[in-house]
């Protein structure tokens, strides 16, 4: 069975009523028929059926045990954490979303969780990193916003190896990619607002477990903390997981031939993009993701934050925008947008140079989109003729 298929029809139809659509349980509490007796839901923090739904269905795509449904991609991160006690330690990517940066180094790190920033492109840096007080290994792959690759194979070979957990943000290439349990991750972890709901309109996040008490943990910590997703969100990105597979393939498309185009431009000192031959990571990203994702970026030659502004201020079609993963294309500046809480120093020895530009390529005619960024481009001084040659490009 092909994943479209399996996702469509992953979906429920509803038992009680035969709708095609997964009924949206609007309701904080059910009830029982006698004190602790009841049809599997009490209270709609614990338990919710419309949110039931979507938490199977992700743990059925991702090849898992068992899944969660977050308030934000935020709140699926911090559960995650909170498997961890005082004195752990954290083996992390290092050009990590600043998000969650933030959460690790200024709420965590006064509990006594201390990380540790490494490349993992290369999974010897990994297992030199590895000291008594690590617990868990934490890769996002590809990468925000450099797109390195990690093996995540190699890399679940040596968390095995050491006892420690593996987990992966697969928020860049979703299950339609890439499935990190089946590479021997313990978790994966996405941003729904992303990719997986993909139309800009909710926040959400998910966590699914490789084992069913890894997920009773998990769940333990979801109903405790009470950072859950409400049932009209859970309902539309449920809506959204039925066009996913789709849209990802064509985000994937559009990306391709956006960043073969940007390779050759003038005012673009270097191409982020693993799809590409040159890209260090690309024969990895080959054999563990079916296509190459959404995301683009660059930095350019003059390597300044005022250039970078200039470009990012200057689209009709890419919207300057926090988040990624919709149906419009969104453009953003990382050193002052969302990795704007890394300091400066260790952002740019992670990859993240003051003029690196993250495109999130959206479902637009990707003609257009190219004719958008160039035009952009074109306001730099380093750009002369290139925009004569537009149209063939495109």
């Amino acid at each position: 069975m092909s994943f479209a298929t399996e996702t469509i029809h992953a979906i429920p139809v509803c038992p009680l009523t035969g709708a095609i659509a997964v009924p949206i349980y609007q309701t904080s509490t059910f009830v029982q028929e006698a004190p602790g007796e009841h049809k599997g839901f009490d209270y709609a923090r614990s338990n919710n059926p419309t949110r039931k739904v979507l938490e199977d269905l992700i743990a059925q795509l991702e090849h898992g045990a068992a899944g969660a449904a977050f308030a934000s991609g935020l709140a699926a991160i911090d559960a995650v954490v909170k498997l961890l006690s005082a004195g752990d330690e954290i083996i992390a990517v290092d050009d990590i979303y600043g998000g969650a940066f933030r959460l690790f180094t200024q709420v965590y790190q006064k509990f006594g969780i201390s990380v540790k920033y490494v490349d993992t492109s290369d999974p010897e840096n990994v297992a030199a990193a590895i000291g008594p007080k690590t617990k868990l290994v934490w890769l996002e792959s590809p990468s925000n916003p450099t797109l390195k690759i990690s093996d995540i194979s190699a890399i679940a070979d040596i968390t095995r190896a050491h006892g420690l957990l593996l987990c992966v943000d697969n928020t860049f290439a979703s299950p339609v990619l890439q499935r990190p349990l089946d590479l021997g991750a313990d978790i994966v972890l996405h941003s729904a607002t992303k990719y997986i709901a993909g139309h800009s309109d909710l926040i959400a996040g998910l966590v699914v477990t490789k084992t069913k008490e890894l997920g009773d943990q998990i769940r333990f910590i979801q109903n405790a903390s009470g950072a859950i997703l409400g049932p009209q969100d859970c309902f539309l990105t449920i809506r959204g997981i039925e066009t996913l597979s789709l849209r990802v393939l064509q985000h994937s498309r559009n990306a391709y031939r956006l960043a073969e185009v940007l390779q050759q431009h003038p005012a673009i000192d270097r191409i982020y993009y693993p799809g590409l031959p040159d890209h260090p990571n690309h024969a990895v990203a080959a054999r563990q993701q079916k296509a190459f994702g959404g995301i683009v970026s660059f930095t350019l030659k003059d390597d300044t934050v005022e250039a970078a502004r200039t470009v990012v201020s200057s689209c009709r079609y890419f919207k300057l925008a926090e988040s990624l993963g919709g149906v419009k294309s969104l453009i953003s500046h990382s050193a002052s947008m969302t990795h704007k809480t890394i300091p400066a120093e260790q952002r740019r020895k992670a990859g993240v140079a003051d003029s690196l530009i993250r495109l999130s390529v959206g479902l637009e005619d990707v003609g257009d989109l190219i004719v958008d960024i160039s035009e952009a481009l074109s306001l730099l001084p380093e750009v002369a003729e290139w925009n004569e040659n537009l149209n063939v490009q495109a």
